[in-house]
């Protein structure tokens, strides 16, 4: 931190909401991004959560908020990553310690949570959309405010994005879309969009043209204010017409979003524009830590660190995740079937991808935040006798239910769907939980869903996906399992059978995925049966009336929603084959689950090992 602001007293305590903020006068705004910045830095150092892209915003939120009149001024963020300092600005500074906690802060905009999030966001490119819709709104009652949409250069790669922009272009009302321009969504940037964006910050026209006036207008400085101010509106001549010109918005930009004698005369001029603005701001993630700065996509979601040493590796090492188990299976997949191709929406860090892009750069395709584009383009390989793997979170499959229907189920074509982050995912909440995977593709016909138990299995049912000439998803959890070791063997398993883990007497507990090992410590003190199932579409329906007619009870047990689920399945399948026998489903409730320790989570809603102990015991009396 500076001394001059080491010296002085600190602001940021007497911050309490924005109307504090517009009190200071503009000399205050850098010291208090300064404490922001050193804020955001201490509190994530201590709860985890994003830090990169916090980092990166904070001149930007303090000018927003100093310059419009939140909220009635309508700010929208999209994703919300990038909130931390929003939230530290509009009353909530004193909750940072329960950040991503249970009963605590989000990690995300959330309209239950403050006044000042006037929109709940955490999937990308969504922000224009929504502020469009709140300054059509305004014009419609005859309000005189402001909505502003700030947005990520790599969300810009999502067809939602263009296609608010297509509609905005031609309303005239007061909406600011802000370009956040910081050359990173979460992995590094791909597509003709960001290639442009990086043109038209070289060009070295620009570049002389801005050089050559700053040094002439250096020695006076009221003439050097002046030209600062008309250069945002100026640039439009220097650099080649703008792609966003073209959609009916006023271009200004890119100025530096670090700079906020650029960005506060700047945001005060474009108050007074009419129609839609268009506002390119360039910051850098991880601006002001060194370790963030030099390694965003390591900082980009940290765990607890000391912000004087950074982020290092354990003492001992972790146990594998089912994202490694996946990474692994494909790079060997790949080594041994040349079809196959992996393709991410720009997740390759966070769905394991990192080795396959690097070993077969020619079979790796990150296509952007463009989940649609991402499923239909593997319809497209698949059409050419290629095999496609798209690896997803299952939170962001939901974004492409048409293309997957459409595309690739009624073409019934072999696409592999690698859906991490199955079943609840704790800090990221409701936004992010993959509650509903097994429900909206239990439905679709030719849609296999596979649902392994531990890591060794994921690996086995990855490849017997492989094997199926229809489309096939395996979903798996986020981090580590039961602990199983993998083995080298690309073997599959048999498609759509299921296997007897325990055999007891009574109750017969049928266990989806990962939940089966809770269910087998449930089951030693039942002395109940248990069966892996495996897959929740095809059920093994042999296996399962088989058990049906040898217990006097089954209680299935899933880590997703309840309604339409795998209990579900099993209770459709038992009326088809008019076998009648009571079936207790355990699973999670018709409710958003918020965010927080995912342990505690399952245990809140019965499904560890005592809770379906517990759950069973008052049913069924055993």
């Amino acid at each position: 931190m500076p001394q001059s602001t080491q010296a002085r007293a600190p602001l940021l305590p007497g911050i309490h909401s924005p109307q504090d903020l517009r009190r200071l006068t503009r000399a205050d705004l850098p010291s208090l991004a300064d404490e922001v910045r050193a804020y955001v830095l201490h509190s994530v150092s201590k709860t985890g959560g994003h830090l990169s892209s916090n980092l990166g915003t904070v001149e930007l939120t303090v000018a927003l908020h100093y310059v419009f009149n939140t909220p009635t001024d309508c700010l929208v963020w999209d994703v919300g990553h990038q909130t931390y300092p929003h939230k530290i600005l509009t009353g909530r500074r004193e909750r940072m310690s329960t950040l991503r906690q249970l009963g605590g802060l989000s990690g995300f905009p959330q309209r239950a949570e403050s006044e000042f999030d006037t929109f709940g966001t955490a999937h990308s490119s969504t922000s224009i959309s929504a502020a469009l819709g709140m300054a059509m709104a305004a014009k419609i009652k005859g309000d005189d405010r402001y909505s502003v949409a700030v947005i990520g250069d790599g969300a810009l790669t999502a067809g939602m994005a263009f296609e608010a922009l297509n509609n905005a272009g031609v309303e005239d009302c007061k909406l600011l879309v802000i370009l956040n321009d910081n050359e990173m969504s979460i992995s590094p940037p791909v597509g003709a969009l960001n290639r442009y964006l990086a043109q038209l910050m070289s060009g070295q026209f620009y570049a002389k043209a801005k050089s050559m006036g700053k040094s002439v207008l250096k020695g006076a400085p009221t003439l050097f204010e002046l030209a600062k101010r008309i250069e945002e509106h100026a640039k439009g001549m220097v650099v080649p017409a703008t792609l966003f010109e073209q959609f009916g918005f006023n271009y200004i930009g890119p100025i530096d979003g670090h700079d906020l004698d650029s960005l506060i005369p700047t945001l005060e001029n474009i108050r007074h524009l009419s129609g839609p603005q268009f506002l390119h701001v360039v910051t850098k993630k991880g601006q002001g830590y060194d370790q963030a700065e030099a390694d965003p996509v390591a900082y980009h979601g940290p765990g607890k660190f000391d912000p004087a040493v950074g982020l290092q590796k354990p003492a001992t090492a972790p146990k594998t995740t089912f994202t490694q188990v996946f990474g692994q299976w494909l790079c060997d997949m790949a080594e041994h079937d040349e079809r196959l191709v992996g393709i991410t929406p720009a997740m390759r860090e966070g769905s394991g991808l990192v080795e396959f892009e690097a070993r077969f750069p020619k079979r790796y395709f990150d296509v952007g935040i463009a989940e649609q584009h991402a499923v239909t383009f593997a319809a497209g390989l698949a059409t050419q006798g290629l095999k496609p793997v798209v690896a997803i979170y299952s939170t962001f499959l939901q974004r492409a239910y048409d293309q997957l229907i459409h595309d690739v189920a009624i073409q019934n074509l072999p696409v592999v769907f690698a859906l991490d982050r199955a079943g609840l995912v704790g800090a990221d909440g409701a936004t992010h939980a993959g509650a509903y995977d097994i429900a909206f593709l239990r439905c679709i016909p030719n849609m296999a869903i596979a649902c392994p138990a531990d890591e060794n299995e994921c690996r086995q049912l990855l490849s017997t996906a492989f094997a199926q000439n229809q489309p096939v998803a395996v979903r798996y959890p986020r981090g580590s399992g039961a602990g199983v070791a993998t083995s080298a063997s690309l073997e599959g398993l048999p498609f759509g059978k299921g296997e007897m883990r325990r055999k007891g007497e009574g109750i017969a507990i049928l266990a989806f995925g990962t939940l089966l090992q809770p269910a087998l410590a449930a089951a030693e003190s039942l002395n109940a049966t248990v069966v892996n199932m495996r897959w929740a579409k095809p059920l093994d329906t042999e296996l399962l009336i088989e058990v049906a007619k040898t217990h006097a009870a089954l209680v299935t047990v899933e880590d997703g929603a309840l309604m339409g689920g795998a209990g579900g399945a099993v209770l459709e399948a038992l009326q088809a084959a008019q076998h009648m026998v009571p079936v207790l489903q355990l699973g999670l409730p018709d409710v958003f689950i918020e965010h927080g320790d995912p342990v505690k989570l399952m245990s809140m809603h019965g499904l560890d090992a005592s809770g379906i102990e517990a759950s069973i015991r008052a049913r069924f009396k055993p």
